[in-house]
């Protein structure tokens, strides 16, 4: 049985929806839930749900770290010994065994910078990158880094495609994914300094490379890896994001202020609409993966709900049952062996 962390002090309306999620997938699931935090806060939540056959037990964390937590106060409280916050205690039960892996819904960086120093980086791994589900035409597109390096080497793009390829394979269960550079243009040769000097790494790889993308191929579904810097990778995740938002929401409104036609159409349209409105939430990946550091790490959204939560469970749960860090570390080591 997997053993999932959940940190209930991560959400912005902790620890309601992140206990609830948690019991949501403790049964739908069969997961064993650890939840990590404030204990006096957590149990009261915990006791008000139906918990009866379920695996749930609570790990005491009285502090939490908060977007206040930044810079050198964030460093600190992240690699301390004697750390007490729920992020730090979580981790550990991962680092120690005592647990498979660990989900929050907390300040991204935060969690970003604690799974690094409490875990470390997978052997030739440089640096570790946040690598969310992107909806595609065809499906879905691991995206990676969205935010975790704005600033990369050739060799941490290269990197991040063999962890992207790896978790593509076991995770989404694309057969042989196909990975690419994300750039200004599709012909090799464009793109900035960056781009071009990674692409004789990817070339001469085991991988299966596709070639440059532009960000309209990406969303096209032409590649299941999408591979670039984390300030771009953030443009991209958030312009994408505010674009659903506003299609879905103009959608409503034309709707809500149209003829009583409009009105019966929108009517008749409307399981479509909610069909499209599921594939475009993020809760419904629920949380991204860091990949690269040495354990199995979710990092959520802060506004996510309870059902966020469970699918975040869902995919930790899954990454556990098919080994995927047991793969990404075979796959680093070998690309290792052929420098």
């Amino acid at each position: 049985m997997a053993r999932i962390v959940v940190d209930a002090m991560g959400s912005d309306s902790h620890p309601v929806p992140d206990v609830e999620g948690a019991v949501m997938a403790a049964r739908e699931y069969g997961a064993e839930i650890i939840l990590v935090g404030d204990e006096s806060k957590i149990k009261p939540v915990l006791d008000s749900q139906n918990t009866e056959g379920l695996k749930i037990r609570i790990v005491n964390a009285p502090e939490m770290l908060t977007m206040e937590d930044k810079g050198e106060n964030l460093v600190l409280k992240a690699r301390s010994k004697d750390a007490k916050n729920s992020m730090a205690v979580g981790i550990d039960l991962v680092k120690n065994g005592e647990a498979d892996a660990f989900v929050t819904a907390g300040n991204t960086g935060a969690g970003m910078v604690t799974a690094l120093f409490r875990l470390g980086r997978i052997r030739g791994v440089d640096r570790p990158a946040l690598a969310p589900i992107f909806p595609t035409a065809t499906g879905t597109c691991v995206v990676l880094d969205i935010g975790a390096n704005p600033d990369c080497k050739p060799e941490n793009l290269f990197q991040f495609g063999i962890l992207g390829s790896i978790y593509a394979e076991k995770v989404r269960g694309v057969k042989s994914p196909k990975v690419g550079l994300v750039s200004n243009g599709e012909e090799e040769g464009k793109g900035n300094e960056l781009v071009k000097n990674a692409t004789p790494l990817f070339k001469a790889s085991k991988l299966n490379y596709f070639g440059n993308v532009e960000g309209k191929e990406v969303i096209g579904g032409k590649v299941d890896v999408a591979v670039t810097d984390g300030f771009t990778g953030n443009v991209m995740l958030k312009s994408s994001e505010a674009v659903a938002k506003l299609i879905t929401d103009k959608i409503r409104e034309i709707i809500k202020n149209g003829s009583i036609l409009t009105k019966i159409g929108g009517l008749l349209v409307k399981p479509a609409l909610g069909a499209i409105k599921k594939l475009l939430d993020p809760n419904e990946q629920g949380a991204a993966p860091l990949l690269g550091v040495n354990g199995l790490v979710f990092i959520g959204h802060g506004r996510s709900d309870a059902i966020a939560i469970k699918n975040a469970v869902r995919v930790a749960k899954h990454a556990v049952d098919v080994k995927v860090l047991d793969a990404m570390k075979s796959a680093i080591e070998e690309s290792l062996q052929t420098k």
